[in-house]
């Protein structure tokens, strides 16, 4: 069987769409995927593992009757697609009706973004798995080569790669595809401390494009660094003292606030953010914008999963709440015009002083550096989180800390943002800044 093309894959789209309409579904859309994944493992000095997948389907969206069902499958298969729509369209007239199911507005789809977003690679199908296994080595290489590599116990590489193919397709007039590609290199170095324990730290990175990456060599003596300053790491002590988050996993807390944004939070009564639009909810001193036309970005798109165009939104300004995430069905519910269901790319407004020149400034406190464990409420905002990090001593970074926690509400939490970097984490499309915040309260020893 020859290999489907691009023609091939949107053709799908068009068929399942006129296929359920012939069924009996009122409306209905249909979104086909063709996904690439190429990776590699690589543990002290020899590939582990090595996988190479390409997987394709479609997914169905039927409107039948004032009822709703999503189906999938992966038999692409003319006569087979045929059945299995018809038979989808059958079951789901079985379901409870649903007045507020539909595809959105026509209007919704207008407006799409006239630019190259520059999401693909075009010379992806070049690196192969031999330049995987270069990039694996070259990290493990470097890790090794760091002062003080004789405490390792053990150096884990992967590189992966994936183009992500989708055709889309509504039976109300939208039409649209998508090709991305991304490429992943990381490593992972376990070091044995003194007392036995054996601290864990690493280094990663990611890029559209395979030419933009960062050196192997320096994404593995930086993991490996990471690693070897845990040594000798002890529980800090109980204080109320200023936090710096470092922007890689300063992500993790504005997780917590996206989830409590979404329109299907607010209508189910689990967002600390219900009936707070327009109200002042986090510190002045954030302004967030969502952004989904940043060139490379790994949230950038021109529509969104229902095709609604993607727009640049103000999601916070100078701390004050100006939009949800709003999809068609629960921006029905709650009578709001939709937005988007999801996030795209985070663009904040930063501060001018990296994390040196901040830590500087806050002159005692922890720098924190990873969270372990914890949760996180999004009905009432209460949370609670293990860190570990380095504390901070007359603004230089000091001994290596650990088995701390800090618990509070995001509410009161996001209002002692003291500071912001000029540093935004470049392989997230949450592209946090290390966030300093003031007089909160740790739990330690």
């Amino acid at each position: 069987m020859s290999k489907p093309t691009s023609q091939d894959m949107l053709a799908v789209s068009q068929s399942a769409v006129a296929m359920a309409k012939a069924a009996g579904a009122k409306e209905a859309s249909a979104r086909a995927y063709r996904v690439r994944d190429v990776s590699l493992e690589w543990r002290d000095g020899k590939a582990e593992k090595i996988t190479e997948s390409t997987t394709r389907g479609v997914t169905v969206a039927l409107y039948v009757d004032g009822r709703y069902a999503s189906i999938s499958t992966s038999d692409l298969r003319p006569d087979a697609l045929k059945s299995f729509i018809t038979d989808g369209v059958a079951l789901t007239k079985n379901l409870a009706p649903d007045p507020f199911r539909g595809l959105p507005d026509p209007e919704l789809y207008k407006g799409q973004a006239d630019a190259n977003l520059q999401l693909e690679d075009p010379k992806y199908l070049a690196v192969t798995a031999d330049n995987a296994r270069k990039m694996a080595k070259e990290m493990e290489e470097a890790a090794r080569s760091v002062k003080g590599a004789s405490s390792i116990l053990s150096v884990s590489s992967s590189f992966s790669t994936n183009l992500v193919e989708q055709w889309m397709v509504a039976s109300n007039g939208f039409t649209g595809s998508t090709r991305a590609t991304g490429f992943w290199p990381s490593a992972y170095i376990s070091v044995k401390d003194a007392d036995g324990r054996r601290p864990e730290d690493g280094a990663s990175a990611g890029s559209r494009m395979y030419g933009e990456l960062p050196a192997a060599a320096e994404i593995g003596r930086l993991a490996a660094t990471r690693a070897l300053s845990r040594l000798g790491s002890k529980k800090g002590e109980s204080a109320a003292m200023t936090l710096a988050i470092d922007n890689r996993v300063a992500g993790r807390l504005v997780s917590y606030l996206n989830q409590a944004l979404s329109a299907s939070s607010i209508q189910q009564k689990r967002s600390f953010f219900e009936g707070k639009l327009g109200q002042q909810v986090l510190s002045e001193k954030i302004s967030v914008m969502d952004d989904p036309h940043v060139p490379k970005g790994f949230g950038s798109r021109k529509y969104d999963m229902e095709g609604i165009a993607a727009k640049a939104r103000p999601i916070f300004e100078n701390g004050v709440l100006k939009n949800y995430y709003v999809d068609t069905y629960y921006g029905r519910k709650l009578k709001m015009a939709p937005t988007s269901g999801s996030a795209s790319n985070l663009s904040w407004k930063l501060g001018d002083k990296n994390l040196e020149q901040l830590l500087s400034d806050m002159k005692d406190g922890v720098l924190v550096t990873g969270f372990i464990g914890g949760n996180s409420n999004s009905g009432t905002g209460d949370f609670s989180l293990g860190m570990l990090g380095f504390r901070v001593r007359n603004g230089a970074i000091a001994e290596p800390v650990s088995e701390m926690n800090i618990s509070g509400n995001h509410l009161e939490f996001w209002k002692k943002i003291a500071a912001i970097g000029n540093d935004p984490f470049p392989y997230s499309s949450l592209r946090t800044p290390t966030l300093v915040f003031e007089n909160v309260s740790v739990a330690g020893a």
